[in-house]
C-alpha cells in the first residue's frame, strides 16, 4: 500500500517535478557556461585593475556556493524523482544511459571549476584564459548531448 501511494503521488506530482528538474537544470547550466569565463578574465584582467583579484574571487565563490551548488543538488534531486517514477524511462534504449552519463560528466565539470577555484584562492592557478575558454566549451557538448538524448529518445 505504501509504495503504491508513493507511485500515485509521483504521478501526481510528475509535471511539478519536471518543470522544477528543468528550472534547476536551466540554473546549473547557467552557472556552468559563466563561471569559466569568470575565471578567462580573473586569469587575463584582474591583475591590471587594483582589488579585482578579491572582486573575482567573491563573485566566484558567490556563484559556485549560492547558484551552481544549489542548483546542481536540486537539479540531481528532482532528475532521481522523475527516474524513480514508473514508466518515465524505457532502460532498454540507450538514451538514458547516454544522460545519464553526459550528466556524470557535468558534475564531473563543476567539482573541476570547483577545484580550479581553490587554486585560484591558493595562488596555484596554473591555467591560462585561453585553456579555460577551451574548457568553457565542455558543458555546451554535454547539454547537446543531453537535449539530443532525452528529446530524441534514440
Amino acid at each position: 500500500m505504501a509504495g503504491e501511494n508513493m507511485v500515485n503521488l509521483l504521478f501526481d506530482l510528475y509535471p511539478w517535478i519536471k518543470a522544477l528538474h528543468v528550472m534547476a537544470v536551466i540554473s546549473w547550466m547557467a552557472g556552468l557556461f559563466y563561471l569559466p569565463r569568470l575565471f578567462v578574465y580573473h586569469v587575463e584582467r584582474a591583475q591590471e585593475i587594483d582589488g579585482a583579484t578579491a572582486i573575482f574571487e567573491v563573485m566566484e565563490r558567490k556563484l559556485l556556493d549560492f547558484i551552481m551548488r544549489p542548483a546542481m543538488i536540486a537539479a540531481w534531486a528532482f532528475g532521481l524523482l522523475l527516474v524513480a517514477t514508473p514508466g518515465v524511462v524505457d532502460w532498454t534504449l540507450p538514451w538514458p544511459w547516454v544522460k545519464g552519463a553526459s550528466v556524470l560528466g557535468m558534475t564531473w565539470f563543476h567539482f573541476w571549476l570547483a577545484a580550479r577555484r581553490r587554486d585560484f584562492l591558493s595562488g596555484r592557478n596554473q591555467l591560462s584564459g585561453r585553456q579555460f575558454r577551451m574548457m568553457n566549451e565542455v558543458p555546451t557538448v554535454l547539454m547537446a548531448i543531453i537535449v539530443i538524448a532525452v528529446i530524441v529518445k534514440f
